[in-house]
């Protein structure tokens, strides 16, 4: 396996360390492509397709069922969110507090950005 030549100088004499590519000569450190295509997927867009950032805050875009008899309503407004980017469920990426409802998970597709 041949690693790429340094995106800073040219230089041939790269090596990897652990997960990264390291230029000997101009010091220059940067993720191989494959790493770089990985974060560019780990991406979390809401319902209407925005980008979702920490501490950003999203609006509930329809009604959502919870144990027991209360639910969260639709317009409910979310503040300071949290996006999991590797969700151990597989499904929920949005950690969060609502008031009245304390700490829960929300998926993107259930929110909007304000």
């Amino acid at each position: 396996m041949s690693l790429p030549n340094c995106p800073k100088c040219s230089s041939e004499y790269t090596y990897e360390d652990g997960l990264m590519l390291v230029c000997p000569e101009c010091f220059h450190e940067w993720k191989p492509e494959s790493e770089a295509n990985k974060e560019k997927e780990s991406i979390i867009r809401d319902a209407n397709g925005n980008v979702l950032n920490d501490g950003d805050t999203v609006t509930v875009i329809k009604d959502l069922k919870l144990k027991g008899n209360s639910s969260v309503k639709r317009g409910t407004t979310v503040k300071n969110i949290r996006l999991i980017h590797d969700p151990s469920d597989g499904v929920h990426d949005i950690d969060c507090k609502i008031d009245g409802f304390g700490s829960m998970l929300l998926k993107s597709s259930v929110v909007k950005k304000i």
